[in-house]
């Protein structure tokens, strides 16, 4: 239901990657939901991958709108994808069709003059919690990286309310590297109108203040953005179509125990390579338990890149699988959130990309993490050092998009780490436990006098106000 804050027309950039753009697509439709006026910009190509959502909204009566710029950006993966062509195309749409304010993501950086040129307010979309923002800030602020001789010798990070531990090989080039990667966050937040945090106080309230008060200006915190999925259509139709049927998935679902089955995924933009997907396989069919397993695209090596068929699963794996009725193997895209949110599921095999974090506590699913990239291994900091609601597999490289692989991590690592988040012990119940208690916070913080409902209302009030009184 729209509330009482008024009607302000609110533009979304969102970027062309899955991890960012679906929960921008998601913010949208919240902002919607209360009572704000959505406009999405994409490019026509990665409109189809959220038409069918926006459709159904509109026929709902719902004011969310797509517009798509007449340009196409490479079809390549990952946070350098080149999106400057649509800079002439963003400004001439602007030009003719001010907003109230535009919602950028963080990787669109050079979007901040154009609509900064305007005097259109700006915000910022990060695509991160708190926390991972403190732990890298906190960083860049107390610790010389460059000086560092050892990748492998964990520091503390200093001056935060919990004890973070990381290694300089888990940090990504840009941190490692700050005098070559000045801090591009920084640089695109410093004009602009404030940032919005798709999280939840509830999940981080020490961060979330710190974030407030040392960090950002100006905060809004409108999570989980993924709760705004309430039916059977949201949930199948969010990203991509799906290469599974849905029915199929959850009739195999239905035949299992409650808490009985793992899902596996590394996330929209992960590409393991054969090598290491033969060690997940391996450690999943020791661990005994019941899988969903997701494998998206396989990363081959330069020797190995015009082989079409390299292997990557062990001699009758699948057959096995079957026969057991133990494995699902989807290739491709699958319908995260209607798994996760399955009674059969009791865990979840995760890269940490934030957006998959988020789902797994928002259906009180507890987590193996093996982070990759990105601001991954401070999110494992979060699930299993301060949330404890989580086992660590072991990874310690940061492995960039298209870098050559670095580490395998071996079946026995997996296997253990399965086995103590999926088998009975006192210490898996508790953080059964702990998870569900904060999904249900996460579930309050969206409805009607929660957290993040009050600063979505707050958001849309600010610009209301500013409207009303003339400020441009």
């Amino acid at each position: 239901m729209a509330t009482e804050t008024g009607s302000v027309k609110m533009f979304f950039f969102p970027f062309v990657g899955g991890g960012h753009q679906i929960p921008m697509i998601d913010t949208a439709r919240v902002f919607t939901s209360h009572g704000a006026t959505s406009t999405i910009i994409a490019t026509p190509s990665h409109a189809l991958n959220f038409q069918k959502l926006v459709t159904r909204d509109q026929n709902s009566g719902i004011p969310i709108t797509i517009h798509t710029l007449p340009a196409e950006i490479p079809n390549i993966t990952g946070p350098n994808i080149d999106t400057t062509v649509l800079l002439q195309p963003l400004r001439t749409f602007l030009l003719s069709h001010l907003p109230d304010c535009i919602v950028i993501d963080m990787f669109h950086p050079w979007a901040s003059d154009v609509v900064d040129e305007l005097q259109i307010p700006r915000i910022v979309f990060t695509g991160t919690g708190c926390f991972p923002r403190c732990v890298y800030g906190n960083i860049r602020k107390y610790i010389d990286i460059e000086s560092m001789s050892s990748d492998y010798e964990p520091f503390v990070v200093p001056n935060l309310p919990h004890k973070v531990e990381l290694t300089k090989s888990q940090l990504s080039i840009f941190a490692r590297n700050p005098s070559k990667f000045p801090d591009r966050m920084k640089n695109v937040e410093d004009k602009s109108f404030g940032t919005i945090i798709n999280s939840f106080y509830e999940l981080e309230p020490e961060y979330a203040d710190y974030t407030r008060k040392e960090i950002w200006k100006k905060v809004w915190i409108v999570g989980p953005v993924s709760l705004c999925n309430r039916s059977l259509e949201d949930k199948t139709q969010r990203g991509k179509s799906s290469t599974i049927d849905e029915q199929g998935c959850l009739k195999w679902l239905n035949s299992k125990e409650p808490s009985s089955v793992i899902y596996v995924s590394f996330g929209s933009m992960v590409r393991l390579p054969p090598k290491q997907l033969m060690e997940i396989a391996y450690g999943l069919e020791a661990s005994g338990k019941s899988f969903v397993w997701v494998v998206r695209e396989i990363l081959k090596s330069e020797k190995n890149k015009e082989e079409e068929d390299e292997r990557w699963l062990p001699e009758g794996f699948e057959e096995r699988m079957k026969e057991s009725n133990r494995g699902l193997i989807v290739r491709g895209w699958a319908p995260q959130l209607l798994i996760l949110e399955h009674g059969a599921i009791g865990g979840f095999l995760t890269h940490c990309g934030w957006n998959s974090t988020l789902e797994a506590v928002c259906a009180g699913v507890p987590m193996v993490t093996w982070p990759l990239m990105a601001e991954q291994f401070s999110n494992e900091k979060l699930v299993t050092d301060v949330l404890m609601i989580g086992v660590q597999v072991g990874s310690r490289e940061w492995s960039g998009f298209g870098e050559e692989w670095k580490e395998v991590v071996g079946r026995e690592k997996v296997e253990i780490a399965v086995k103590k988040l999926m088998e009975e012990s006192e210490e898996a119940a508790e953080m059964r436990v702990r998870v569900k208690k904060i999904a249900e916070s996460g579930k309050r913080a969206v409805e009607e006098g929660g957290t993040s409902y009050q600063d979505v209302d707050a958001l849309i009030r600010e610009l209301k106000e500013r409207k009303v009184n003339g400020q441009d």
